[in-house]
């Protein structure tokens, strides 16, 4: 299973850039990270991709207290989302009319979806942010539903006052990626030799 494990990682990790540089080219707002990715690019005016890959690597400090261990594709997640992204938007054109605003956030919540799917079901590890959340839930006590919480509001927060952008895309994406993941997992997971395939916890990147 392993060729088809890495296959699906990197595929999964390549969809998941081009998906937020949809979500940036359709204009209706991001998810809470790349929000704040977003209010920090503006900032520093190094590229969202640039700036997805330096958090992401500072994120995985935060574990070292947490006791949290990367694994393959954490690391390969820390870098080629951000890589990925750039690529993106470097191709994908902006939208200025609604339809396609619409259609082009619509494209990006499921091709997130999948990739979520992909990257998770490939077993190699979480992405950096979700091992800050189990970590710290499994640290304190805190469910994981409390921690992501806590932990999304904070950089939704800080990313909005820094200029990154907050709209229907923020709610669509919020209310939609859970229950697409959860749906799309069980395809995509791949089992254990000599088990059959079970669906792994939902998460994001």
């Amino acid at each position: 299973m392993l060729p088809r494990r890495l296959i699906q990682l990197f595929i999964g990790l390549a969809m998941y850039g081009i998906s937020l540089a949809l979500f940036i080219r359709a204009g209706l707002g991001l998810d809470p990270w790349d929000v704040f990715h977003q209010g920090v690019s503006g900032r520093t005016g190094l590229s969202i991709g640039v700036v997805v890959i330096i958090v992401s690597f500072l994120v995985l400090l935060l574990w070292i207290p947490l006791r949290q261990r990367p694994g393959f594709g954490t690391l390969c997640n820390a870098v080629l989302v951000g890589v990925f992204a750039d690529l993106g938007l470097a191709v994908v054109p902006a939208v200025s009319h609604l339809a396609g605003q619409v259609g082009m956030l619509a494209g990006a919540v499921l091709l997130n979806g999948i990739a979520s799917a992909c990257y998770i079901g490939a077993r190699f590890g979480p992405g950096a942010r979700d091992g800050l959340m189990t970590g710290m839930a499994r640290r304190t006590g805190w469910s994981v539903r409390l921690s992501r919480t806590l932990i999304e509001v904070s950089v939704l927060a800080i990313g909005w006052l820094l200029g990154g952008s907050v709209g229907v895309g923020t709610v669509v994406y919020a209310l939609a990626i859970g229950p697409l993941v959860q749906l799309l997992l069980p395809l995509f997971t791949v089992p254990a030799a000599g088990t059959e395939a079970k669906p792994v916890p939902a998460a994001v990147p």
